[in-house]
């Protein structure tokens, strides 16, 4: 008896579908995290034709081979430059025993090494920290190195490229890199490349994506860092981008949000670190390699160690998770943590809620408000088990996203940059961490996480547990996708 045509094609079909899922369920958890493959999984499962297409073109989180190998390139070069530090100098750095493994770590990952000698000012809010980058360009001579994740032309970015059309007037050497597709949906992105074409700066797309171009890779790998350096001697990093707080989408302006940010300037040989971030990047677009850089160069300025940490899927490792990890691990009395998106992966939630019920004092500050509707939810989804662990959660004024990105670690150490607390920002962005060894800059953090107490009200147990089953469900949904957002 003949088979019809439709008794093929479905026969066809039903062996595909189960080859396919053999497949999926073969090679899609190799050298993932569990839940990191179970979001594939299902995706691919539930959704076939979608998943598979999915991913095909996202499920590779590494930056294509050329790219990693430029990383490669850069961070060899780095070590030889920061081997040659002159010990007299900077060394040696009076580290306690749990924290020395620690910087090891970090240099073994990013390359860095922990120095000594520097000094930070702190900028607690949007239009200071812009005001003293614009007053650190116009008093450039040599070079401005500026790196955002988003740079847009608004009324309140303006200034800042006033202050680079100038420089550039005076015969500074201006270079600038923002992300390709984390800048052009804004309004002012189109304006903002016609200003800087104008102005003859040197500037480029960070991770390019132009298929029709054959620039063609992971279209969500984004290049989130945020600093500016100076001449070599004055570097700013944080979470700012060079955008009107409001972020200026419409979705923004109609319920009031304001982002609030935080940003720190630099002197000292850390600025030599900060700086070998941007020639990394500068390199990787460009093919470009910038002249050498020499720590011992530059004049110590303080007495605060720190340490680079650059991060993102051009390296092989989780270099930010590693290091957040690591010190939540090492507190013996109190950690602090600010994040504007908060969906830890297994191993950060496991440290923090272990901390917690071992009676180590844990705060965590995050928002009321969220502005991307899943990370919102899957962030909410941890908070029952947070709250049951003994973690204290604040949550910041609407309509503000705290969008500052910090954390404290018992008495003297802090870490911040650009990093957010999430699967995304251990995986799939490019990130910039500076670890901080001092009691002055812990004590400006602590001053700055107690003004963030002020604005914010404490959750409960007791409130969180009597949300409704839609709000329960929605939040458990959303945190499947988390490890893929």
């Amino acid at each position: 008896m003949e088979l019809s045509i439709a008794a093929i094609i479905g026969v066809v079909t039903f062996v595909g579908d189960i080859v396919v899922k053999v497949l999926a369920v073969i090679y899609v958890p190799r050298n993932r995290r569990p839940q990191t493959a179970l979001a594939w999984l299902l995706a691919i499962f539930l959704l076939p034709y979608v998943g598979i297409a999915l991913y095909l073109l996202a499920g590779n989180w590494l930056l294509p081979k050329k790219r990693r190998e430029k990383q490669a390139t850069i961070n060899a070069l780095i070590k030889r430059t920061t081997d040659s530090i002159d010990t007299r100098d900077i060394e040696p750095l009076d580290l306690p025993d749990w924290l020395a493994p620690i910087t090891t770590l970090n240099r073994s990952l990013g390359a860095l090494p922990i120095v000594g000698g520097n000094s930070a000012v702190v900028y607690r809010t949007d239009s200071s920290g812009l005001a003293a980058m614009i007053a650190e360009i116009d008093a450039a001579t040599v070079a401005v190195h500026a790196e955002f994740y988003i740079m847009s032309l608004d009324s309140t970015s303006a200034p800042f490229f006033d202050a680079l059309e100038r420089a550039r007037a005076r015969g500074v050497t201006v270079r600038v890199l923002f992300d390709h597709l984390g800048s052009r949906s804004y309004p002012g992105y189109s304006p903002m490349k016609r200003r800087l074409r104008a102005m003859g700066v040197r500037w480029h797309f960070m991770l390019p994506f132009f298929p029709l171009r054959g620039q063609i890779q992971r279209p969500d790998l984004r290049n989130h860092r945020k600093l500016l350096v100076i001449d070599g001697t004055v570097a700013f990093t944080g979470s700012r981008n060079i955008i009107d707080p409001g972020y200026q989408k419409r979705g923004n302006v109609h319920r009031h949000l304001r982002w609030h940010d935080f940003m720190v300037r630099f002197e000292g040989p850390v600025v030599a670190e900060i700086e070998a971030v941007f020639i990394s990047d500068w390199y990787s677009e460009t093919d470009e390699l910038l002249e050498d850089f020499e720590v011992t160069e530059i004049e110590l300025a303080g007495d605060l160690e720190c340490q680079v940490v650059p991060s993102g899927p051009g390296f092989d490792g989780e270099n930010n998770l590693r290091l957040f990890n690591s010190l939540v691990y090492s507190a013996r009395k109190r950690i602090v943590l600010t994040s504007p998106y908060f969906v830890p992966d297994d191993s950060m939630l496991y440290a923090i809620t272990t901390a917690a019920q071992s009676g180590i004092e844990v705060e965590l500050f995050v928002s009321e408000v969220g502005d991307q509707f899943l990370v919102y939810h899957a962030q909410r989804s941890y908070y029952e088990q947070l709250l049951k662990a003994g973690v204290r959660i604040w949550l910041y004024e609407k309509p503000v996203v705290l969008h500052a990105k910090h954390f404290t670690i018992d008495d003297e150490l802090s870490v911040f940059g650009s990093s957010n607390m999430d699967m995304r920002s251990f995986t799939l962005d490019l990130e910039i961490t500076v670890m901080v060894r001092g009691a002055s800059f812990h004590d400006e953090l602590t001053a700055t996480q107690e003004e963030y107490r002020t604005h914010s009200r404490e959750l409960t147990l007791d409130e969180w547990s009597k949300r409704g089953f839609l709000t329960r469900t929605l939040d458990d949904l959303a945190r499947l996708t988390a490890a893929v957002q």
